[in-house]
């Protein structure tokens, strides 16, 4: 599995990438150390047997076909959530489900989505142990436990810290699909088998539902991710409403501007998210974003970072006009961009 932007520029933007890469490198000794030690304060100061004796119940281990996968109770009535490519096998939208109680039994796709690789099964069993979605993204650094079955080991449990957010990884659900974007980062190893699980942060809560990991074998150590929970739930919501979900595109790779990064480049705001690249024929092309832009605004509503940038999407539909405010070369412009529905 490898990374990369899923479009090609020129050189202004490989330049502008590899500048940022540098500049990650030079951080990483402060910041690097800065977020260990973070890591381990929150690891001592949090009783994570405690996290798991209360989250424990509310993971759950899902058979579909030959393939094997975990979950998270999201509703006291028997609705589960999980990955669409842990379900995509399911013979006629049946699956089984393992709970931690020891009790198996049949359970039902009720809705799927592909590109966010999010899907709710039933089973019919009630007063089900339902576990909190937190409503915010965790901050790098934050205590990360993962809960999952790899392998089949039932409710495993694994911990580190959350190395990152906003990643991109080239297909979702490991297959040939559309590229999974704004995924949080964990060193917490997630193996084959922990997809669909939790990813819980300090207070026991699920920052996300674990999604995929880079193999050893292409050089990576601990690099796992999960799909964040305020996506999660906003894909829930829809799938149980409609049984679809809409995804409001832009086709832009977007980064949170830094103070350092911004007096690398000399740019003249400190704030805001930095465009990394823009994808071909995508709306954000189309309206004349380029690499190097710094979104301040989306629909006359701040944006001082990457996150920001993601809520905004998340609240307009596809075929909305949005006017984004940005930052060029010192200059301040507006830019009228009408959103799609996400390829898939």
């Amino acid at each position: 599995m490898g990374f990369g932007p899923h479009a090609r520029h020129g050189r202004a933007a490989e330049l502008l990438v590899c500048l940022l890469a540098l500049i990650s490198f030079l951080m990483a000794g402060t910041s690097g150390q800065a977020r260990a030690a973070s890591g381990a304060v929150a690891a001592g100061s949090v009783d994570v047997p405690d996290i798991v004796s209360r989250v424990e119940p509310s993971v759950v281990t899902i058979i579909a076909g030959s393939e094997l996968g975990s979950g998270v109770v999201y509703r006291q009535d028997g609705m589960i959530v999980t990955n669409q490519h842990v379900v995509a096998s399911a013979s006629n939208g049946s699956v089984q489900v393992a709970f931690a109680d020891g009790r198996r039994m049949a359970g039902d796709v009720q809705a799927a989505d592909k590109i966010s690789d999010i899907a709710v099964v039933r089973v019919d069993r009630t007063r089900l142990p339902t576990a909190t979605f937190r409503q915010q993204l965790p901050r790098v650094g934050e205590l990360a436990v993962v809960i999952g079955s790899p392998l089949g080991l039932e409710n495993s449990v694994t911990a580190g810290i959350i190395s990152g957010l906003n990643r991109i990884l080239p297909t979702s659900g490991g297959g040939g699909g559309s590229p999974a974007v704004d995924l949080i980062q964990t060193d917490a190893a997630i193996s084959p088998g922990n997809s669909g699980g939790a990813l819980l942060d300090g207070q026991g809560r699920v920052v996300g539902i674990s999604e995929a990991y880079v193999p050893p074998q292409s050089g990576a150590v601990s690099l796992g991710f999960a799909i964040p929970s305020v996506t999660v739930v906003d894909a829930v919501r829809q799938l149980l409403a409609t049984g679809k979900v809409r995804h409001a595109f832009v086709g832009v790779q977007l980064t949170t501007l830094q103070p350092q990064i911004a007096a690398a480049l000399g740019l003249d705001v400190d704030s805001g998210a930095l465009v990394l690249d823009v994808t071909d024929n995508s709306p954000g092309q189309k309206a004349g974003l380029r690499p190097g832009d710094v979104i301040l605004s989306f629909d006359g509503k701040p944006v001082s970072s990457a996150e920001d940038f993601s809520a905004r999407l998340r609240a307009v539909a596809p075929g909305d006009t949005v006017a984004l405010g940005i930052d060029r070369d010192g200059n301040n412009r507006q830019i009228q961009v009408t959103v799609t529905d996400q390829p898939t």
